[in-house]
């Protein structure tokens, strides 16, 4: 772990965009694993982790869950308190320890994290998946349901499934003006023309490319919108909070 870049939730607003500039100078947009891309997702394939995090008054559930394809190999969480209020574009100073408390009761080493929040698609390019990626130093990939920041390089509305739009810097993001920062990616659609279902918007956190990352994204993404280890997190997180004396 590398704890120069844990966040503290304590610290200034400026210390901490100063530190988020430092994890993006850490990470890595590109593809630097070990694990074959093409065998995610089945049952010979890497074990690939969700993250997400259920909310209980001032405390988190974070949970994680393991899968090697379909089969679930561990599953954990940790129950942290959260220290400062949600403010756009510092989530991992609220939520980033709690997550890290999680990891700690981890048994496996997982070969890829997706966690439930952006990665480069981030106002200093070092969202959530970011920040614990380069923390951790693992592949990683943001999956948010809402853009953050950038501009889609199309229509997003009403794609059909298997579509994809990438997300270029604009002048909110510190990256250089239209670099593809990630994807908004359309795991599934209505067949009715009167509904539809808003896209995925996937970005690099560390060790992974963008085109990987929605490639990854869409290939995990088997049966629901939201990827299996990040729909199964978000379940488990719920099951976690239940159990919890309030």
């Amino acid at each position: 772990m590398r704890e120069a870049f844990v966040p503290d939730p304590a610290a200034s607003r400026e210390e901490m965009e100063a530190q988020q500039r430092q994890v993006a100078d850490a990470a890595m947009f590109a593809d630097d694993f070990d694990f074959d891309a093409d065998r995610v997702g089945s049952d010979t394939g890497p074990l690939v982790a969700g993250v997400d995090q259920a909310f209980l008054d001032d405390r988190a559930v974070s949970a994680i869950v393991v899968l090697r394809g379909d089969t679930v190999v561990e599953k954990t969480y940790a129950v942290s308190p959260l220290e400062i209020p949600y403010i756009p574009g510092l989530l991992s100073f609220r939520e980033g320890g709690p997550i890290l408390d999680a990891f700690e009761t981890l048994d496996t080493d997982p070969d890829l994290v997706l966690f439930d929040g952006s990665g480069r698609i981030h106002f200093r390019q070092a969202g959530l998946a970011t920040h614990m990626g380069v923390i951790l130093d693992v592949p990683s990939i943001g999956v948010a349901k809402n853009l953050l920041c950038g501009t889609p390089q199309g229509e997003t509305e009403n794609l059909p499934a298997g579509e994809r739009v990438a997300i270029a810097a604009d002048d909110r993001v510190d990256a250089p003006a239209g670099t593809t920062i990630g994807y908004a990616v359309q795991t599934r659609q209505y067949d009715s023309p009167d509904r539809s279902i808003n896209p995925l918007y996937v970005s690099p956190g560390h060790r992974v490319g963008a085109e990987t990352a929605a490639d990854l994204v869409a290939r995990l993404a088997t049966r629901y919108k939201l990827p299996e280890p990040t729909r199964l997190a978000d379940s488990y997180a719920d099951e976690a909070k239940r159990t919890i004396d309030t």
